[in-house]
C-alpha cells in the first residue's frame, strides 16, 4: 500500500533539539568505595578536580541548568539535575564523569529523562476569564477586569518559567516520578477534559498555599521514560516537602487518579562541597 507523500518543504528540519522548552535529566550515583580505594591519592585529587569542573554550572560547556546535591539513604550518594535544548550536551556531562579518573567509582543508580512543558491544564486568558464569570463575576466589574489583566500580564512569565526554569536558591531538592491511573474504576484518560481541568485546578489551589516555601517543576516524560511526569520540588526547609506532598494527596486528582514512584530527597551543594561531603576531597 502506498503511503501519502508529504512534501519535505512542509516539514521542519530533522533535529534532536527541542523546538520549545528543554530536555531534562535527573541522574543519581552511588560511590563504589572499593573502586575508589584502588586509586592513588594523586589520582583521587586530579579526578576530583576534573569532576568538580564538569559539575560546575558555570563551566564553559555546561548545560543551561546544572544542580548537584547530596542524597540521603542507600539508593544514591549524590545526584544531578540538568536541562538544555540539546540532550547530548546533558549526556556529555554524564559520559565525561564516567570517563574521568573517578569514573570507575561513580556508579549510576537511577535516572529519569523528561522535557519541560506548559501543561494543557494551564488556563488561557480566555479560560481564566470564563472561570471568573462562572464563579459569579461580572465582566463589567472593574475588579473582574483587573484580575483578568493581571493574569494576562503574568501568564507569559509563568509559562517561560515552566519551559526555561531557573533553580531557586533553596537547600532542599526532592524528585519523584508519577503517572495518572488507568484503572477501570478510575481511568484518568477516559474522563472529559472539563472534569480533568477542574480537578487539576483544585490540585493547583492546594499547591499555591505553599508559595514562598516550596517551588515546583513538572516535566513531561511520556515517550521518554517509564513514567508520565517527573515532579521536582525545592523547599526552604525539609519539613515543607512532607507537608506539601501530604496535603496534595487529599486532592481527588491525586487521591483517586495518581500513582507515585520512588522519592529522592537531596541537599543542594556546590560540586566542591559535595565532594567534601562524600569524603572524596578532604
Amino acid at each position: 500500500m502506498n503511503r501519502p507523500h508529504t512534501p519535505a518543504q512542509n516539514l521542519p528540519d530533522p533535529t534532536i533539539k527541542t523546538q520549545e522548552g528543554w530536555h531534562c535529566l535527573h541522574i543519581y550515583y552511588n560511590i563504589d568505595r572499593a573502586a575508589l580505594a584502588q586509586l592513588s591519592q594523586e589520582e583521587v585529587t586530579a579526578g576530583a578536580k576534573a569532576v568538580t569542573e564538569l559539575m560546575d554550572p558555570m563551566h564553559d560547556d555546561a548545560p543551561e541548568r546544572v544542580q548537584s546535591f547530596a542524597v540521603t539513604g542507600h539508593r544514591a550518594d549524590f545526584g544531578m539535575m540538568m536541562l538544555d535544548q540539546n540532550p547530548l550536551k546533558i549526556d556529555r556531562v554524564h559520559q565525561r564523569l564516567r570517563a574521568s579518573v573517578l569514573g570507575p567509582a561513580l556508579q549510576p543508580s537511577y535516572s529519569f529523562v523528561s522535557i519541560t512543558e506548559v501543561s494543557e491544564y494551564v488556563p488561557t486568558v480566555e479560560q481564566y476569564s470564563e472561570k471568573l464569570r462562572l464563579a459569579g463575576s461580572n465582566a463589567e466589574d472593574p475588579a473582574y477586569q483587573a484580575k483578568v489583566a493581571a493574569y494576562e500580564q503574568r501568564l507569559p512569565m509563568m509559562n517561560k518559567q515552566r519551559l526555561y526554569p531557573d533553580f531557586p536558591d533553596w537547600p532542599v531538592h526532592c524528585f519523584y516520578p508519577m503517572n495518572k491511573i488507568r484503572h477501570p474504576q478510575a481511568n484518568w484518560y477516559t474522563e472529559p477534559f472539563s472534569k480533568r481541568s477542574s480537578l487539576m485546578a483544585e490540585h493547583a489551589t492546594s499547591g499555591i498555599k505553599f508559595a514562598g516555601r516550596v517551588s515546583q517543576l513538572i516535566t513531561a516524560s511520556t515517550g521518554f521514560d517509564d513514567w508520565e511526569w517527573g515532579v521536582t520540588l525545592w523547599s526552604r526547609a525539609p519539613e515543607y516537602i512532607k507537608e506539601i506532598v501530604y496535603t496534595m494527596r487529599f486532592d481527588q486528582a491525586s487521591a483517586r487518579y495518581a500513582e507515585f514512584g520512588p522519592f529522592y530527597v537531596g541537599y543542594v551543594m556546590t560540586p566542591e562541597k559535595l565532594l567534601n561531603h562524600l569524603q572524596i576531597l578532604r
